[in-house]
């Protein structure tokens, strides 16, 4: 039982690591090869066009948000250069905000909000309790 009580913090924060990388990484993995961007831009263009968005922003912000929920997907799972995938994906969150804000004023929170308590969990929690990644591994040496 010792055992458990020991490691009760790192394997909390693996469970959330890992589920919120395969939440961002499945997102990215759709919009990138599944629907593909394109068919995303044409989603949102012209809502955004009505509202006074240049179409470059638009392209800009799929682009942005599909490929790095993607790759941060993949870094966050593995748990290497952590911190930088979950700033990256803080941007990403709230690009989709926005986005959401301006297409529909009462958007439905219920796929960012549990993302956004995810990662600034993992955010605020010590360093020293993530031995349970890649870069524990290789900072350690």
């Amino acid at each position: 039982m010792e055992i458990i009580n020991l490691y009760h913090q790192a394997v909390a924060i693996l469970i959330a690591r890992i589920f919120l990388g395969c939440l961002f990484f499945f997102q990215g993995f759709d919009a990138v090869f599944k629907v593909r961007i394109q068919n995303v831009i044409q989603t949102y263009q012209n809502t955004f066009l009505k509202n006074g968005i240049p179409k470059f922003l638009t392209v800009f912000a799929v682009w942005f948000t599909s490929c790095s929920a993607l790759i941060g997907g993949i870094l966050l799972t593995l748990g290497l250069f952590e911190y930088c995938a979950l700033y990256v994906l803080g941007i990403n969150l709230i690009i989709t905000a926005i986005g959401f804000g301006i297409n529909t004023a009462m958007w439905d929170t219920r796929f960012v909000f549990p993302r956004l308590l995810l990662l600034v969990f993992l955010l605020l929690v010590p360093e020293t309790w993530n031995i349970f990644s890649l870069d524990y591994l290789l900072n350690s040496k």
